[in-house]
């Protein structure tokens, strides 16, 4: 690195949104790598910073979780976004935190992270692709795996199949055994996930009671980030012993009968990013089967904000990448 300065996708207030900038590039501790981002991808916890819908926000701040690109000595890399897990695999510590909100995130030409977050990049991906994988990818595993045991033979339901989460579940499931059922509002990206080897696909907004389309007891795992409705209808269909794994709530509040879940002796488990372990699993996964993430739309840096309004309006169908010139 030769220059002082770098260019930054910056949010200076809430509701002003982002702008790219040129900013004083980082220095890194003893303890930390300099990476010389290439790709990023956006989550959806980006556009709730620009909103105001997270909490702790800290501004002037450079957005963005996840991030590929290079080492000093030309290693290509793929950072882990989430900072001080702490020591118990069960549970991140208080003192956890998430890349790009409150310390300055990869929506930038350079990024200095601890450098045991920094890990190689599967070689049979491309920057954008490796980009794409890091919070979602992990969240996808531990939901998944770690949390949902998940195995093989086992019919896995994915409601709300578009975001980027949500296609790393199918993909995971896919390539781990499972049989999986996605449901969404749009045809467009059900077809999508038929491609991506979806088993059973239905429209929700077509079949508002699409649970009954599905046998009693036929799921055996349910990964939802929706709440809702949506979970109360998914009680229905989890067969005795069956598993929900909740790790997100864009639905805000869920209200459901007692009665399915104790009688069924379901277990209900939350998640949340996840573990150094988990990461290196996934990992693992995404080069043992050369998974490849689902890229929906790829932008240049200056277009950040209509890579943030395509985000904003959830009609995506996997992850949305900006490149790093």
């Amino acid at each position: 690195m030769t220059s002082t300065t770098m260019k930054a996708v910056r949010l200076n207030a809430v509701g002003d949104g982002l702008h790219v900038e040129s900013i004083a590039a980082p220095v890194p501790a003893a303890d930390e790598s300099l990476v010389r981002v290439r790709a990023a991808a956006f989550n959806r916890r980006d556009v709730f910073i620009t909103q105001g819908l997270y909490p702790g926000i800290e501004v002037p701040r450079t957005l963005g979780s996840d991030g590929a690109g290079t080492l000093p000595d030309g290693r290509e890399v793929v950072i882990d976004p989430m900072l001080d897990w702490g020591d118990d695999s069960h549970v991140w510590s208080p003192k956890a935190s998430i890349l790009g909100m409150p310390r300055d995130g990869t929506f930038a030409q350079y990024v200095a992270v601890p450098s045991g977050n920094v890990y190689d990049k599967p070689a049979h991906l491309t920057m954008e692709e490796a980009a794409a994988l890091p919070l979602a990818g992990l969240t996808a595993y531990r939901a998944l795996v770690t949390r949902g045991e998940v195995r093989a033979g086992e019919t896995v339901l994915v409601p709300g199949i578009g975001g980027g989460v949500q296609t790393f579940v199918l993909l995971f499931a896919k390539a781990l055994g499972a049989r999986t059922i996605v449901t969404s509002r749009s045809d467009a990206k059900l077809e999508r996930a038929r491609a991506l080897g979806a088993d059973v696909t239905i429209n929700y907004a077509v079949n508002p009671d699409w649970h009954k389309a599905l046998k009693r007891g036929e799921v055996d795992l349910v990964v939802d980030s929706s709440g809702g409705d949506t979970l109360n209808k998914a009680f229905g269909v989890v067969r005795p012993g069956g598993r929900i794994v909740i790790y997100g709530g864009t639905r805000l509040e869920s209200t459901f009968r007692l009665f399915p879940l104790f009688w069924n002796h379901l277990d209900i488990r939350g998640t949340s990013m996840g573990s150094p372990a988990d990461f290196q699993a996934m990992l693992e996964l995404v080069n043992r089967h050369e998974i490849r993430p689902a890229v929906d739309r790829v932008y240049p840096m200056d277009q950040v904000a209509a890579a943030a309004e395509r985000m904003a309006q959830s009609e995506q169908f996997g992850k949305i990448v900006l490149t790093i010139d």
